[in-house]
């Protein structure tokens, strides 16, 4: 777990400059099709590092981890996200981040093959779900184009 703890502090050291050189106005733009800005997109990460705190944190305390779903269109729109301060947003997102790769470290092997089920999905390891994590973070700043 400590490489993909070390990808991820990789992947926001490289991201977070830029982000924070976009503009107030820039980050409102939509820039995904289906219509989401860049306040939304980091919204959504945040949301993604919250939900998957829980997970990594509780997987690592049980036998088996039985999970809600997430609905990030829903979750978007009633934190207005779009109305919130874009540099605060990116602080939280670099922030809390960082932290979620301390605890990736801290992730002992053998707690890799916790079997988590997320809300109806298929059961997947907890190892999986650290995977999933970063590609779905680098997935979204190249969305943006970072």
């Amino acid at each position: 777990m400590k490489g993909l703890g070390e990808a991820l502090l990789q992947a926001i050291d490289s991201a977070e400059p830029a982000l924070r050189a976009v503009s107030e106005t820039e980050s409102r733009v939509p820039v995904l099709k289906g219509g989401w800005s860049r306040k939304q997109v980091i919204g959504h990460l945040i949301d993604s590092a919250s939900n998957n705190h829980q997970r990594f944190v509780r997987a690592m305390l049980a036998e088996r981890l039985e999970f809600p779903g997430y609905e990030q269109d829903g979750n978007v729109r009633v934190q207005a996200v779009q109305e919130a301060e874009w540099l605060l947003l990116v602080s939280l997102w670099a922030g809390y981040n960082r932290y979620l790769a301390h605890v990736i470290v801290q992730i002992p092997e053998a707690k890799s093959d916790t079997i988590c089920r997320i809300g109806d999905g298929e059961p997947v390891t907890l190892g999986f779900l650290v995977e999933d994590y970063l590609v779905h973070l680098r997935h979204h700043l190249e969305q943006m184009g970072f």
